[in-house]
């Protein structure tokens, strides 16, 4: 029988080089793929570097590969425009559907690959009523990364392996002592990584050429506060970095761009129970309905709560929570969940504000 041909994303890390690993260890035909995504004035070759030699190591062929264009158009084109709309952009989430996904299987394809694969904390499998490809919980519950994949396709999902997800990050270093010891130590990436200082603000007037816009802090009933430094500067539920003294805590409500103003507001005020989304993705599920039960997620590290879906229309559903939710915030998303089983999700609205914005 001939062995399946599988195409690993290697970014140079730990957990993508255990995945091609494993994924030899299983009798997978594996090829090495180093996405190039994003440089800026840095010249840091050494994610490429470092994945050559694990492939060397693993006697795999291996590929480095230019997807600046298609990370540019799809990833920070959109983190850039979010911001100046207000809202507060998940780029992982993007980069994932449209650049690790889509253009690593037209890659695969040119390489005639059945599979891709890749180093995330998740796992595929079918959900076992709707029998619908969906990413489930992987073992590691602290470096679980479900949240990030839920508007991966039917299509990606049949096409996706992902080996690391069954094992505790513990024991993937261990595995990974066994192929390169300098990659087994290597820390965890934890910003965005096309911006690895985190200074969003400071990446968009770059980019885009532009000087800070100050405006006008207010209060729900619009009065004026004090002034701030720019809207790219805040987000939702932010209290530290206001930069002035109300006399007691505030906290950012909202953003308004067609006015330039920053809406505070106190912490009861930041609880909401009704969430809306839009570019829904059904995952696990074929179609969302009303009175559907899940456990909903609002932000990567939100602790899951239950929720029904209330109304659903066209593009657009709304879920209210059992128990009000703090932080809502345009731009990131709501992953529903069916057990381990991520059923979907959307991207969250500005309508939670439309009684003040």
């Amino acid at each position: 029988m001939e062995k399946k041909k599988v195409i690993v994303g290697m970014s140079g890390g730990v957990d993508s080089s255990v995945a091609a690993y494993l994924l030899k260890e299983q009798g997978y035909e594996v090829i090495g793929v180093t996405m190039e995504m994003w440089k800026e004035n840095t010249g840091d070759k050494s994610g490429a570097e470092d994945a050559a030699r694990v492939a060397k190591k693993l006697e795999i062929p291996f590929y480095h590969v230019d997807f600046r264009e298609e990370f540019r158009k799809n990833v920070t084109e959109y983190f850039m425009d979010s911001y100046e709309k207000g809202l507060t952009p998940n780029p992982c989430i993007v980069c994932n559907r449209k650049v690790k996904w889509e253009a690593l299987l037209a890659y695969a394809d040119e390489l005639g690959a059945d599979y891709i694969a890749t180093g995330h904390y998740a796992g595929v499998q079918k959900h076992p009523e709707t029998g619908r490809y969906s990413i489930c919980a992987s073992a590691a519950e602290a470096k679980d990364q479900t949240y990030a994949l839920y508007r991966l396709t039917q299509e990606q999902l049949s096409r996706t392996l992902m080996p690391v997800g069954q094992y505790e990050k513990s024991e993937i270093r261990r595995i990974a002592q066994r192929i390169d010891d300098f990659v087994a130590k290597k820390s965890d990436s934890q910003d965005i990584c096309f911006i690895p200082d985190g200074d969003y603000a400071a990446f968009v007037l770059r980019q885009r050429g532009k000087k800070p816009n100050p405006g006008n802090f207010v209060d729900l009933s619009g009065n004026v506060l004090g002034q701030h430094k720019g809207l790219l500067y805040y987000t939702v539920g932010q209290r530290k970095g206001l930069g002035i003294a109300f006399g007691k805590p505030m906290y950012v409500y909202g953003l308004r761009p067609e006015k330039n103003e920053v809406v505070l507001c106190d912490n009861q005020e930041l609880f909401t129970r009704t969430v809306t989304v839009r570019e829904i993705n059904a995952m696990a599920v074929e179609q969302f309905r009303e009175g559907m039960r899940f456990q909903g997620k609002i932000r990567y590290s939100h602790k899951m709560a239950w929720c029904t879906v209330e109304h659903v229309a066209g593009d657009e559903m709304t879920c209210v929570f059992d128990e009000p939710q703090r932080a809502v915030t345009p731009g990131q998303a709501l992953v529903l969940y069916d057990g381990d089983f991520v059923a979907g999700g959307g991207t969250i609205t500005d309508k939670r504000f439309s009684a003040h914005l």
